[in-house]
């Protein structure tokens, strides 16, 4: 029983041993847990000028990277030369579907596509009603004047007496072609394949004959004179409202009402057309409709 107390006391002791001995130690522990503190705000204090040293090279890159881009975005502005158009100065004007330019250097005549003007140039041929006025009209719009072509490839470059087939444009951005039809001046011409304006031009028309322009004016064409190199007749005719069309060619019998398609097979070497049907009868008697007008 002693040695239990004694053994007892030996452990209360010894564990008061411990309590004074570790008691005193620990204020000077607090600085050695202090000094992991002082480093790490060292640290933190010299961490963020390495930070900020590092990302700033990084933000100069990204800006000189962006006004990189920019610059790259804005170097296209050469691209705009394509949309430059080329005029060139009108030389003559044969009748009012054919017009002569001054090509680079080169003369070219150019016929224009998708209108056709009473005949006047062609001697073997009578002068036809409003022919005159076509060809006056269109030297008041382009002798003088400057134009840009533009060609359709559904009609080919050139016709078969070497002519370029072409739409032609006056610098001001009159449309030439257009014109013709709309002041009644033309007809619409087809040859073969629909072209770029034809639905334009059909229109253009429609709206000439029902406003009474030019060659569709009451009256205009009722005195239709015909010339040629032996004889000069004057014929009265009345307008039909249609436009007919024949070959000229020797072996050629028939002619067409303009809501008869047949007409568009014919030559354009031979092809000639009237504002009425009297017209053309006056000129060749021997002519047989080919279908009534529709």
């Amino acid at each position: 029983m002693i040695k239990k107390i004694l053994y007892a006391v030996g452990i209360v002791l010894g564990l008061f041993v411990l309590l004074v001995l570790v008691v005193p130690a620990s204020p000077s522990a607090q600085p050695q847990a202090q000094q992991p503190i002082v480093e790490h705000s060292d640290i933190a204090t010299t961490i963020p000028p390495l930070i900020a040293t590092s990302t700033a090279p990084q933000v100069t890159k990204q800006t000189t990277a962006v006004k990189a881009v920019a610059v790259k975005t804005e170097t296209p502005k050469p691209a705009t030369t394509q949309s430059i158009q080329k005029y060139y100065p009108v030389t003559k004007v044969v009748d009012g579907d054919t017009v002569t330019i001054n090509l680079d250097g080169t003369s070219e005549t150019i016929r224009l596509i998708g209108i056709n003007t009473p005949e006047t140039v062609d001697p073997r041929k009578p002068v036809e009603c409003f022919g005159k006025q076509a060809s006056d009209e269109a030297k008041t719009i382009l002798i003088g004047k400057k134009v840009r072509i533009e060609k359709d490839s559904t009609q080919g470059e050139r016709d078969k007496y070497g002519r370029l087939l072409a739409y032609v444009f006056r610098d001001d951005g009159l449309f030439f072609n257009e014109h013709m039809i709309q002041q009644g001046y033309a007809y619409e011409y087809t040859y073969n394949k629909p072209y770029k304006y034809q639905t334009q031009f059909k229109a253009d028309q429609v709206t000439a004959q029902s406003q009474g322009k030019g060659l569709w004016a009451s009256g205009v064409c009722d005195s239709t004179v015909t010339t040629s190199s032996t004889s000069t007749s004057t014929t009265t005719t009345s307008p039909s409202g249609h436009i007919f069309y024949l070959s000229t060619y020797y072996s050629s019998k028939l002619y067409y009402c303009d809501t008869d398609d047949g007409w568009k097979s014919l030559s354009p070497n031979y092809l000639k057309s009237y504002s009425s049907e009297q017209s053309l009868l006056t000129a060749y008697p021997s002519r047989t409709l080919h279908e009534p007008c529709k």
